[in-house]
């Protein structure tokens, strides 16, 4: 089977990291026609848009894409790519396994927890205004639609994957109107579903208990800032946001993203680790129906950290860079 795939390499190490996974997954052998596209600072540069309405139109048309880091300015310039790529192709679903992996040196061990996030509106809606003079008004905005489909979307998740329990995470005992209507959204859902155990947790509450004991939980089930936050506390929970997976889901397409930062200090230097992008399109394999491929390319992953450090990226401990890890994998990949 043959797929097209719009591909967004991103900017600083992105098209290191980027042109790292799609060696990976011709070596996997899925046949794979590449639709590439610049996006961020590059694409304002030539089109005079950071996200130009091609590569929208490519996305539609073939319902998913790989995308490396794109460098956001912060307090200035253009507004965040991942932002209006979520709003504009209604990508309501924010999903983040975090596991852990062979010699990725952390606090914890045999952690496996998936972060759902609502990815459309709450404080990211954007809407703020300035009341008077030192004064800024920013708008929270919860609908019983987007409480409602992110919830079903978590329990079919659960049931899918033969997880066992999904916790939401809010504030409703301070925002009794908005995170009350998440969380009441919430229970209606988890009603349908009787075979998954459901509960909830406040939200600073599950931070401190996260890091206590992070394996008391399966599925964590989170508005979108309680979400932007908590996925990247349990990112670090097993190694940092260099080596966990992320997509953003809507039905009119999936984004397969590297959930970290565009590195520019290190960009052109052979440094970078891919593996971040590399488990998003693991997520992506299974998304399109390359299961096999997937496992494969996963397999890989645990092979080669388990080898020496000659093959590891200096952030997870090693010697080595992108092209040797790389290659490592592809070698693994084809011993089978």
């Amino acid at each position: 089977m043959s797929h097209r795939i719009t591909l967004l390499p991103g900017d600083g190490i992105g098209p290191e990291v980027t042109g790292a996974v799609v060696s990976i997954i011709e070596c996997s052998g899925v046949d794979v026609e590449w639709e590439k596209f610049f996006v961020g600072a590059e694409a304002i540069s030539r089109y005079g848009d950071p996200l130009p309405q091609d590569v929208l139109d490519s996305i539609l048309r073939n319902k998913v894409a790989l995308k490396g880091p794109v460098t956001t300015p912060i307090g200035t310039g253009f507004a965040s790519i991942n932002v209006r790529l979520r709003k504009t192709l209604d990508l309501y679903a924010n999903l983040r396994p975090v596991r852990s992996l062979p010699n990725v040196k952390t606090r914890y061990e045999d952690i496996d927890l998936i972060v759902i996030r609502e990815n459309t509106e709450d404080l990211y809606s954007g809407l703020e205004h300035e009341v008077v003079p030192g004064v800024v008004e920013s708008i929270k905005i919860i609908t019983e639609k987007a409480s409602t489909r992110i919830a079903r979307f978590a329990f079919d998740y659960a049931r899918q994957h033969r997880r066992k329990r999904v916790t939401a995470v809010h504030k409703a005992n301070i925002m009794k109107l908005s995170d009350g209507l998440f969380l009441q959204c919430f229970r209606n859902i988890a009603a349908q579903y009787p075979e998954i155990t459901a509960d909830d947790r406040i939200v600073d509450n599950l931070c401190m208990q996260l890091v206590m004991n992070p394996n008391q939980f399966d599925m964590l089930l989170l508005e979108n800032l309680y979400g932007d936050i908590v996925s990247d506390l349990a990112a670090g929970l097993v190694g940092g946001l260099g080596v966990v997976a992320g997509a953003n889901i809507g039905l009119n397409g999936a984004v397969f993203e590297a959930v970290h930062g565009s590195a520019p200090d290190i960009a052109g230097q052979n440094r970078a680790n891919p593996l971040a992008l590399l488990q998003s399109a693991v997520l992506m394999l299974h998304h399109i129906g390359e299961p096999e491929a997937a496992g494969r390319i996963y397999d890989g992953i645990v092979t080669v950290l388990e080898q020496g450090p000659e093959v590891r990226t200096r952030d997870l401990g090693g010697t080595g860079t992108t092209s040797t890890f790389t290659a490592a994998l592809c070698k693994a990949i084809q011993r089978g």
